[in-house]
């Protein structure tokens, strides 16, 4: 991620990801333009590689610039480019120095220090490396910066042990030997951890754990260290108890003492600490930092906050902390809520909070001044020489807050709010919380802490349904817990019945004092009027998460306008980010009680027309886009008008979203999915059938055939409902292509006839068509390649007729491979050509002319021309993978296996099978599995390799008899009948 400022500069797909990546590991060298063509496109850059580069550089440095940067970021010397770090933080940079700075703090024996600069290094991940990006450079470099995080939390934990820290690191420590089990350091500090704490047993367990999982994963024991450490543990030695680091005493502290013996009042105001207080590990050691970002020099206050959506437990954790380390703070703990979003009182204000704190550390009331500028002064006064605590829970502004941080001094300061608080600087960098919601295992752990452990882990599945029904909100699960712990006749499985009725929950969720949709309430009373309006009108989709450009569309305005508001939403707590799509678009997302309680305020505040208006006219933009993607990759045909009217979008927008069209496919796919579902429940039968026509350039593609079943029997039920015979006719059709891609033949066949039948009522001629190009396909998988190709002579004119050229192309390179099959290569080659010129005409339309040139490539070899068949082989390759077409790689691949092995290139050829068997089975498509294990196991034979052969044929045969293709099996059939007999040898 680029920031500038506070503004992150939006960074486009995955080629400009991975040049700046690139350019960012080097900052201040230069990186050869060779290197970013040869990571970028794997090592098969095509012929315009160098000048896609400079379109790439020239789009970075315009995306920077217009963030406001003057100067040139990324500068051109020659080979290639290099970025100019001067004047900019690089995250790598920073994480690296104040590793280097733990490292010197440990070597001179200041462990705090040390502990508050890995702290500050590892705080600056945001997850793995380099996600996202690709290349084998790149992804050499990310792993080799993830086993240098791993050494510095590693080397962390061993300096927050040294400190005595050993209860606190316990969670944390468990999870990190979780993900790396053969990690010796994490799992010694560990053991050692859960020693020192009094959990000798578990320590020992540790250890057996550690040595079965080294024994069965290495084939050797534990090293040296942990056998050392559980031999200690046996007897108890002495040397592993805590020792305390020796503390410095200054003057200031021996100030202090003198202070307190003469009477000085050490105040305790904490509310009680949170019973059945769960997670939360990783938070608290966020927040020790405010303790250690002290250093040695105590009498630097530091400042903490803690952010979150409504009921997440930020009250708890503060509370939960400031008890944890009361020892810290001599001088006393203060606690005071500012009620800032209290609706029955008005917010305390800071002059009764100063006049309240000053008393309790001792000041008369006769001397706490009037006036709230003289009041600061002495509170300041007061704390300069005291080490406090000072919790301020509940903050709306920093206005609120400002008179009561101390001007110097050892205090801390902790806040929670809602909102982010901006203009409050925390020190350390740590020291800035956000709450999310709680892990599954800490939600059912408090749900069990409250109602009882038997009887939660006796419903282990229902307590994790109920866990994620409260959202995992600490306030939504305290609220269900204590419901089931009055009411000891209901299972948990009762209350998840309730709960699951999304029209009831916040009325389930809201009884008693503690209230959910009071919560909300009072965050949603302090919206900006049209910040509220959008909130209002996302709770009514159905949508996983969402772009700017739905908030723009619900609105029925601009997507600036849209993206500020939402950024509103995100920062009171409303929205969530879910990160960067692979289109460069941050994508938001709801908790699902945030949704609910959005739906019920629009079923409240707005009209039925204009909340079904605001619906249709973001489902109409979903439409226009997909179409307008649709067109992109596949050359603007194959779409039949399903008559749903579209909603214009700007056109800048349109080409920032579609820069890869399947991307925005694969970005939205859920999103698009839902929408789907949507319209079909509202009866828009039209927008439904058309948002699943427009989307099989990605169902097919990707083979998500799980969702273009789902969507295409949702738009089905609607179209039948709305008697839309066309609607009807798309929609079995597409079913009965998901059936033929599971090769369930009769399937398929029912659903395509029942589609026919509906077109030609419907007297739709191109519809018939489509239909009679998907039964030709079936008939060549059973062999009745006559009625094929006559199905295909009668299609063919149809499409020359509409225009569609994207499926005249593809009848046809299918008649090529009829040609091919009824042993007519020269034909073949024909009609393979004529394909190629209709998708070269057509543009854009790469799906088609990788077909195309797939026939051509397979007629080529029929005729025995081994390297033009390799050469046009390997270009369909280039497409597919540039499409991420894993089905069309796994055929290319098989293609140019078999002419490697005609041409007597055996180890090339075996290499290449295997890698086109790895894509097969990434496709679930059991009809190019086969095809290419007969083709292995054909190679195997002739190789003299009998058992590998044999195991590839016979499983290619069970594959064929599975999905009912007579003459596959009959092929593999003979060659099984070959490999007994014996092959001769090659010549």
């Amino acid at each position: 991620m680029v920031t500038v400022g506070e503004r992150t500069v939006q960074v486009g797909g995955a080629r400009q990801r991975t040049i700046l990546a690139l350019l960012l590991l080097s900052p201040g060298r230069i990186v050869p333009v060779d290197t970013l063509v040869d990571v970028v496109w794997n090592g098969r850059p095509p012929a315009t590689a160098r000048t896609q580069v400079a379109i790439v550089i020239a789009a970075l440095r315009k995306a920077i610039k217009s963030e406001g940067v003057a100067e040139e970021v990324i500068a051109t010397a020659h080979p290639g480019y290099l970025l100019r770090p001067d004047g900019h933080v690089l995250d790598t940079v920073t994480f690296s120095g104040l590793v280097g700075e733990a490292e010197e703090a440990v070597r001179t024996h200041r462990p705090a220090d040390a502990a508050r600069c890995y702290a500050e290094a590892l705080a600056l991940w945001r997850g793995p490396a380099l996600a996202g990006v690709t290349g084998q450079l790149v992804e050499d470099e990310a792993a080799r910066w993830e086993e240098v995080r791993i050494n510095a939390y590693e080397a962390m934990t061993g300096v927050q042990l040294e400190l005595g820290r050993h209860q606190l690191l316990l969670p944390e420590l468990a999870a990190a030997v979780r993900e790396h089990p053969l990690r010796e350091r994490a799992r010694y500090h560990l053991i050692l951890a859960q020693y020192r704490s009094g959990r000798r047993a578990e320590a020992m367990e540790s250890f057996r754990e550690a040595r079965r999982q080294f024994i069965d994963e290495l084939g050797m024991d534990p090293g040296p260290e942990l056998q050392e450490l559980h031999d200690a543990i046996l007897r108890d030695d002495p040397s592993l108890a805590f020792e305390p680091p020796v503390q410095q005493v200054d003057a200031a502290d021996g100030a202090g003492d003198a202070l307190a013996a003469r009477g000085r009042v050490v105040p305790s105001e904490l509310p009680p600490d949170v019973p059945g207080f769960a997670g939360r590990g990783v938070e608290l050691v966020a927040l020790d930092t405010l303790v250690d970002g002290q250093g040695e020099d105590s009498r630097a206050s530091t400042v903490g906050l803690i952010t979150g959506v409504a009921g997440v437990g930020k009250t708890g954790l503060a509370v939960r902390w400031a008890h944890r380390v009361t020892e810290q703070y001599p001088d006393g703990r203060l606690f005071a809520d500012l009620r800032g979003y209290d609706e029955h009182h008005a917010p305390t204000t800071a002059g009764d909070i100063l006049s309240r704190f000053l008393r309790s550390l001792g000041v008369d009331s006769d001397d706490v001044p009037n006036g709230l500028e003289d009041r600061i002064a002495l509170y300041r006064s007061v704390l300069a020489e005291r080490r406090v605590l000072i919790v301020l829970d509940n903050v709306r502004t920093f206005a609120q807050i400002r008179p009561l941080l101390p001007g110097s001094g050892g205090s801390t300061v902790l806040v929670t709010s809602r909102e982010q608080l901006e203009q409050l600087v925390t020190w350390p960098q740590r020291g800035r919380v956000h709450l999310g919601v709680l892990p599954e295992a800490d939600s059912v752990e408090l749900l069990g802490r409250i109602v009882g452990e038997a009887r939660i882990q006796a419903a282990p599945e229902d307590s994790a349904r109920l866990a994620e029904l409260c959202d995992r909100l600490p306030l939504a699960l305290r609220i269900a817990a204590a419901r089931l712990a009055s009411k000891p006749h209901w299972t948990v499985r009762h209350l998840v019945t309730r709960l699951n009725d999304g029209r009831r929950r916040l009325d389930e969720l809201s009884q008693g004092e503690s209230q959910v949709r009071a919560s909300f309430e009072l965050s949603y009373r302090y919206l900006h009027k049209d910040a509220a309006r959008l909130y209002r009108l996302l709770g009514l989709l159905g949508v996983p998460d969402f772009t700017t450009w739905v908030g723009a569309a619900l609105l029925d305005g601009d997507v600036m306008d849209a993206e500020r508001l939402i950024e509103h939403l995100v920062d009171a707590q409303f929205l969530e980010v879910v990160g960067v799509d692979a289109t460069g678009q941050l994508r938001y997302r709801f908790q699902n009680l945030m949704r609910l309680y959005a739906e019920e305020l629009a079923r409240g505040e707005e009209s039925e027309e204009e909340r079904l208006a605001a619906c249709e006219r973001v489902f109409r933009t979903a439409l226009t886009i997909a179409e307008e993607a649709h067109r992109r990759e596949r050359g603007g045909d194959g779409i039949l008008d399903c008559g749903a009217p579209r909603r214009e979008i700007d056109s800048v927008l349109l080409e920032e979203l579609l820069v890869a069209p399947l991307e925005w496919f694969e970005a939205e796919r859920l999103s698009l999915v839902a929408v789907v579902e949507q319209t079909s429940g509202l009866g828009m039968d039209d927008l439904a059938w058309g948002l699943v026509i427009a989307m099989e350039v990605l169902f097919s593609s990707r083979n998500y055939l799980e969702d273009w079943r789902r969507c295409s029997e949702h738009a089905l039920d609607a179209a039948r409902g709305a008697g839309n015979l066309r609607g009807q006719a798309a929609m079995e059709r597409k079913l009965g292509l998901v059936e033929l891609r599971l090769r369930r033949l009769a399937e398929s066949t029912a659903r395509q006839e029942t589609a026919l039948a509906l077109y030609t009522e419907a007297g739709d001629s191109l519809g018939r068509a489509l239909v009679l190009s998907g039964l030709a396909f079936i008939d060549r998988i059973r062999g009745e390649l006559d009625q094929g190709m006559e199905r295909l002579r009668e299609a063919l004119p149809v499409f020359r007729e509409a225009g569609d050229r994207y499926s005249e192309a593809y009848a046809l390179q299918n008649m090529a491979q009829f040609a091919l099959d009824q042993g007519q290569p020269e034909a073949a080659v024909e009609l393979s050509r004529e394909a190629l010129r209709v998708c070269e005409g057509s543009k854009g339309d790469r799906h088609g002319l990788a077909l195309a040139t797939h026939r051509l490539a397979s007629a080529h070899l029929a005729l025995g021309q081994l390297e033009e068949a390799e050469g046009e082989f390997a270009r369909v390759v280039e497409i597919v993978r540039e499409r991420s077409d894993l089905l069309g790689l796994a055929h290319a691949l098989l293609g140019l296996a078999e002419t490697r092995f005609q041409a007597g290139a055996s180890e090339a050829a075996e290499r290449t099978f295997l890698e086109a068997l790895d894509a097969a089975r990434r496709t679930r498509s059991p009809m190019i599995e086969g095809q290419i294990r007969l083709a292995l196991g054909r190679a195997y034979g002739e190789r003299g390799d009998g058992d590998a052969g044999r195991g590839h044929l016979t499983e290619s045969l069970a594959i064929f008899q599975r999905i009912g293709s007579p003459p596959w099996e009959e092929k593999a059939a003979a060659a099984l009948r070959r490999l007994g007999e014996g092959y001769g040898q090659r010549t």
